[in-house]
């Protein structure tokens, strides 16, 4: 009989090069999971991302330090304690210009997809 839960004690790793860490605990690669996602990430201070136009919500979480967030043209710092939800296509921008490291936990309703991200290059 199957059950009905799933522990997670070994969240997927996703390879980085921004030095970013990315510990996907559900979603398409770490349980096979499409309609939502949830990961743990830590920004190093000056890490930043282009703009994206995502097709999913994503709900953050912020755990310690603060990040910055461009939505459609308006700039929101997020810190520790705070949480912000996002609607799927407003174009965004992910950065952390402070001095220290940015802690949080991203939910994305359907699943974080890298094809459903549309980062602009």
């Amino acid at each position: 009989m199957a059950k009905n839960y799933i522990k997670q004690d070994k969240p997927f790793v996703v390879p980085t090069t921004d030095g970013k860490l990315i510990e996907e605990h559900y979603g398409h690669p770490s349980s096979g999971d499409s309609a939502f996602s949830i990961a743990h990430m830590v920004a190093p201070s000056g890490w930043e991302e282009p703009h994206q136009t995502p097709a999913f919500d994503e709900i953050t979480l912020m755990v310690r330090g603060k990040k910055k967030i461009e939505i459609d043209g308006e700039e929101v710092v997020l810190q520790a304690g705070e949480s912000i939800l996002i609607r799927k296509g407003a174009r965004i921008r992910y950065s952390n210009p402070f001095e220290e490291d940015a802690e949080y936990w991203s939910v994305c309703v359907p699943a974080f997809t890298i094809e459903g991200v549309n980062r602009e290059d």
